[in-house]
């Protein structure tokens, strides 16, 4: 399916359907709908008897297939979590066995005689191996293969890669469309979880980490020593990784950064009044250290550290930060 917010893209593919390329680049703001859109694309090119517009017809024995995640000539490239690594607490990556996996297949015949689609999401997640080896068979494509890569973050991408790909930006939908959207489905407090996913609305469901969130909130309005020990505790034994934490915080120093110049929160809506409180209190310039601290761990959220120790250390640091305290950063 493609979400209403990307029908003009559609439409501009479907106005020169017969000038595929042989890879395209669709990039854009996570959880806005761009791999379902890639998958409409993959789904209609491989229909054996497309509809108008050139739509998929949903009936033909290649469109059965597809639904049901078996067709033999579409491939799908995107981490996986080891079963010994449920908790999120490794990097994801697309590695290179994968990727000479599927160009391997893609080398043979097509199996039911018509196309062959490589639909490769988060392409930035491919480690510069894997990225290596794709770039090969970029440069020369076998033929009737099309590979569709979605990019949340397209600047991560080898350059040499997005110059071999047509590249089509896939916009998020509009703030109206995407509350509308939420509401449709009947989701408890669409606002602040809109809010919280920056306007993003195809996110998944998660009301632990929400409970677990908002308890960080209420700490981060009034924050305690002890307090902090035991949120450090109770959030490392949910076996999450460190960039959960990370991004819950940035977001509420993004907030309190905000009503420091006198603006609306973004993130937390319904804590505006507390993160004004908080700008009352505290240094401008404190705040930017604290920041460049949570900027510097950014790159090992998914290593194995010791989250206890981390969670800890940074909501020390913002306790000293409330409390007015000069910090080295």
């Amino acid at each position: 399916m493609i979400y209403h917010w990307h029908q003009p893209q559609w439409r501009q593919i479907t106005a020169h359907w017969q000038n595929q390329p042989n890879a395209w680049l669709f990039s854009g703001k996570e959880h806005t709908g761009k791999t379902a859109f890639a998958r409409h694309l993959a789904q209609a090119l491989l229909c054996e008897t497309p509809a108008a517009g050139h739509e998929p017809c949903g009936s033909c024995p290649s469109c059965h297939l597809f639904q049901q995640n078996s067709h033999p000539d579409f491939y799908q490239l995107t981490p996986e979590i080891p079963e010994e690594e449920g908790s999120g607490r490794k990097l994801l990556q697309i590695k290179i066995d994968a990727v000479r996996s599927v160009i391997e297949s893609i080398q043979l015949t097509s199996v039911r005689g018509g196309r062959r689609v490589v639909l490769i999401h988060p392409a930035e997640s491919m480690n510069l191996q894997a990225a290596n080896g794709l770039l090969k068979v970029l440069e020369e494509p076998p033929a009737d293969v099309e590979f569709l890569l979605v990019s949340h973050q397209r600047d991560k991408l080898l350059p040499t890669i997005k110059s071999r790909c047509r590249q089509l930006v896939l916009p998020a939908p509009s703030p109206a469309e995407a509350l509308a959207y939420l509401k449709e489905r009947e989701i408890d407090d669409a606002e602040s979880l809109l809010a919280f996913h920056a306007g993003a609305p195809l996110f998944e469901a998660a009301p632990e980490q929400d409970e677990y969130r908002d308890s960080l909130l209420q700490l981060l309005s009034q924050p305690r020593l002890l307090a902090i020990l035991d949120y450090a505790a109770d959030f490392d034994r949910q076996k999450w990784p460190l960039a959960l934490f990370l991004d819950w915080l940035h977001k509420w120093l993004a907030d309190v950064g905000l009503a420091h110049q006198q603006l609306a929160p973004l993130y937390y809506p319904s804590y505006a009044a507390a993160s004004a409180q908080v700008a009352k209190k505290t240094n401008p310039a404190t705040l930017l250290g604290l920041i460049d601290t949570l900027n510097r761990l950014s790159p090992y959220g998914r290593h194995t550290l010791n989250v206890r120790m981390q969670v800890e250390y940074l909501l020390t640091e913002y306790l000293g930060f409330w409390q007015n305290k000069e910090h080295a950063g």
